[in-house]
């Protein structure tokens, strides 16, 4: 057995001191001889999920955001720019795009209810993994806990073992986050020294050490595994070890380019952002409801914690990635990395999710597959090192960049061609008594396209009536709410209070939305009662903060958008 290598953790942080070296340790005796043998019978699948995480990364053009891990794997991956959530909310999208069926379809618009009980008893991804032969384990927040995965993660159904829940996650809305009084609270921007932590660890931590644990037991039985890896930030309460303040001087924090509420906006499609309001720091602020504003000096904090626990979540995907390489299984394992749904920073006067706005509903979207999207590594390289972002610039270029229009309920149907699995048939209409079907096409006919050609491919006029029978990529995404006016249940209103769906179509020139009437005693829209409308030219107007819907003639749009509802 060769010598185990010297631990090269930053010293300055010894909550990842263990997680290094027990890694190399573990991989010091029996990595040694070059990469692992494939798994019997395809390759594995590494299936990242972070929370609430919008494109705030290197690899996604942000200049600010540290990301070198991140940035790293993009460089051997194909990235997807345009890729959108179908509900901005994390159980209705988490179920969504585990099962590949739409919020429609699984009739999951709040956090109280099963699908399989509640709509249809569908497959979901892992489960359809586990049923071909793989190992299914789920590690953090992958399904969201609670009602809507029946509080077991859909175990049995979807994995091989109990899912694995972090000891430290009781304690992330406690009060642990020390103000200015000395006191501790529980505040939205709560950076913190985990030695003083209870359990003196976090969540994501807890999450990055099993799933390593996890793929060395995979490596010594040589046996093809899904693993999901689900991490909690950035999701508010935003706490992560302090340190990483010290990437984002406070003074080279920007206010968000449109903070203020768009004069356009109709009332119903504004969230008012309850959660922030229910913090310790922001009720001190006594911002107004619904509107706010929240001051500007506590908005230049928001989005600093914001982009410190984006890094800090990169260190953690680092780190699994850095054991992916240890244990020798890069060659044979397809890792896919996304996000539930975005994150509004004071765009249009919003924070959190909650919308169907690009910044709410827009995600990272890549994936890593051996020999397709970057070479098999040589005996003895490493693919994912892992980076320093305190001492690493970052300058990785994406392997390939795809601009096409996808959605995550494409991810089933994507990882089953991906994997050399059958792929799941289309949907029937309606597909309730359906178990096994998606309603998202696989994306990797993507793979291959070049900017260049997508844009040959996309060159449309930026005037949005666009021929019928043209057939353009879209994102559909929506929103429930409560009532016309922003209500203290606006952001999550429950099934029995919903009274309007916003329906959103995204394509390359535009977003379009609609909000109708909603029946939730029998799932249906009245696309007759139309309560009111959005339309964005996304070409001249990228922030979506100028709504011409009064002021346009929009027939064509009209007719793809019942096209969609009604399919």
């Amino acid at each position: 057995m060769r010598a185990a290598p010297p631990c090269r953790c930053p010293a300055s942080w010894p909550w990842l001191l263990g997680v290094c070296c027990a890694g190399i340790l573990l991989a010091s005796g029996t990595a040694g001889a070059g990469p692992v043998p494939p798994p019997r019978d395809g390759m594995n699948v590494l299936f990242i999920v972070a929370d609430d995480l919008r494109p705030a990364l290197g690899c996604y053009g942000d200049s600010l955001v540290k990301s070198p891990n991140i940035d790293q794997l993009a460089s051997r991956s194909i990235v997807f720019q345009n890729a959108y959530a179908q509900q901005a909310v994390c159980a209705p999208s988490r179920v969504s795009f585990l099962t590949g069926r739409r919020p429609d379809t699984t009739r999951l618009y709040d956090f109280h209810s099963y699908w399989r009980v509640h709509a249809g008893n569908y497959s979901t991804i892992p489960q359809y993994f586990k049923e071909n032969g793989y190992t299914t384990m789920s590690v953090g927040k992958v399904f969201h806990p609670g009602i809507s995965s029946n509080h077991s993660d859909d175990y049995p159904y979807s994995w091989s073992m109990p899912p694995f829940h972090p000891s430290a996650e009781k304690y992330e809305n406690s009060k642990t986050c020390k103000g200015k009084d000395g006191e501790l609270h529980a505040n939205l921007v709560c950076p913190v020294d985990v030695a003083e932590v209870p359990l003196g660890t976090l969540p994501d931590i807890q999450s990055t050490e099993e799933a390593r644990r996890l793929l060395n037991i995979m490596k010594i039985k040589n046996h093809k595994f899904f693993l999901a890896v689900g991490y909690h930030k950035p999701h508010i309460p935003l706490r992560y070890p302090q340190e990483f303040l010290k990437l984002y001087p406070l003074e080279n924090i920007t206010l968000a380019p449109d903070p203020r509420v768009p004069q356009e906006l109709p009332a119903v499609a504004y969230n008012p952002w309850m959660d922030i309001r229910q913090r310790e720091d922001v009720q001190a602020l006594n911002v107004s409801f619904p509107y706010g504003p929240i001051p500007e000096d506590f908005q230049r904090q928001i989005r600093q914690s914001y982009f410190a626990a984006v890094s800090y979540l990169d260190t953690q995907v680092g780190l699994l990635l850095h054991a992916l390489d240890d244990v020798g299984l890069s060659n044979n394992t397809i890792v896919m990395f996304t996000a539930d749904h975005g994150w509004s920073l004071g765009e249009h006067g919003e924070w959190a999710k909650y919308s169907n706005f690009d910044v709410a509903t827009r995600v990272p979207l890549m994936f890593y597959v051996p020999g397709k999207t970057s070479s098999f590594a040589h005996p003895g390289e490493r693919l994912f090192p892992y980076l320093d972002p305190f001492t690493h610039a970052s300058d990785s270029v994406a392997a390939g960049k795809a601009k096409k229009m996808v959605e995550l309920v494409s991810l089933f149907s994507t990882l089953a061609e991906l994997a050399g699995l059958w792929v799941p048939p289309v949907c029937p209409e309606p597909s309730f008594h359906v178990a096994l079907c998606t309603e998202g096409p696989s994306i990797v006919q993507h793979f291959n396209s070049t900017e260049e050609e997508e844009e040959d491919d996309t060159d449309y006029d930026n005037d949005y009536d666009i021929e019928d029978d043209h057939e353009e990529p879209i994102a559909f995404s929506q929103y429930p709410r409560p009532a016309d006016t922003p209500q203290w249940d606006s952001d999550k209103p429950e099934l029995k209070d919903i009274k309007i769906m916003g329906y959103s179509m995204r394509t390359v020139d535009y977003r379009y939305t609609v909000w109708v009437g909603f029946n939730p005693s029998n799932f249906s829209a009245n696309l007759q009662d139309v309560h009111a409308g959005e339309l964005y030219m996304v070409g001249s107007d990228p922030n979506e903060d100028h709504n011409i819907y009064n002021s346009s003639l929009h027939g064509t749009l009209v007719k793809k958008f019942l096209r969609f509802l009604r399919r």
